[in-house]
């Protein structure tokens, strides 16, 4: 067990409805110790790349991914879920559903901050059906940047999402991968993943 399963075990509840409350140290009260460490995990394994610019959804991916960036000496972008009038010029936008909140988003990027040629990042903390990633994937590529990579805290791997960034040849990485959780009981089954 690693780092993040074994923090996930002591803290984390599992409710009904495939839903995983880690509020405790990930996304509304944040570990900053963990984000360090998590951040070093994905520098590792992106360690073979060339990344230019971290991407994520606000807002739950803005803490992790500030910890990522700092790690890989970039600039982290997030887009937003709503255009505000300081938002202004030509912008991507992608449609996304979330899991989570039950509802969809429009999501934008200022055309002023994603580039042709970058080499991004992804970074989010949860990955169920693949809705946000497919978005931010659907991003970066209109604006003519190269996806290197996506990395996620935690997958539901029970969830379709990272079969299909998966399938669509995109080089995923998942911290923590759940392929089973019990709300009665609690309990919750991690995939083995070999050391990378």
């Amino acid at each position: 067990m690693n780092f993040l399963e074994e923090r996930i075990v002591k803290e984390g509840i599992v409710k009904s409805g495939n839903v995983l409350k880690v509020d405790s140290f990930l996304n509304h009260q944040m570990d900053v110790i963990l984000m360090e460490e998590i951040a070093r995990e994905f520098k590792r394994r992106f360690a073979g790349k060339i990344i230019s610019k971290v991407l994520t959804i606000e807002a739950s991916g803005i803490g992790i991914a500030i910890f990522v960036a700092r790690e890989f000496g970039v600039p982290l972008v997030f887009a937003k879920k709503s255009k505000s009038i300081n938002i202004d010029g030509d912008m991507f936008v992608a449609e996304v559903e979330s899991f989570t909140h039950k509802n969809k988003n429009q999501v934008i990027v200022s055309k002023k901050f994603l580039h042709e040629g970058e080499h991004v990042l992804i970074i989010d903390d949860f990955l169920a059906n693949g809705c946000a990633l497919q978005g931010l994937i659907s991003i970066a590529e209109s604006a003519g940047a190269i996806v290197e990579g996506c990395g996620i805290v935690i997958e539901k791997g029970f969830q379709i999402g990272g079969r299909v960034i998966r399938n669509l040849g995109y080089h995923l990485e998942s911290l923590a991968i759940i392929d089973a959780m019990d709300s009665e009981s609690g309990t919750i089954t991690f995939r083995d993943q070999e050391e990378k």
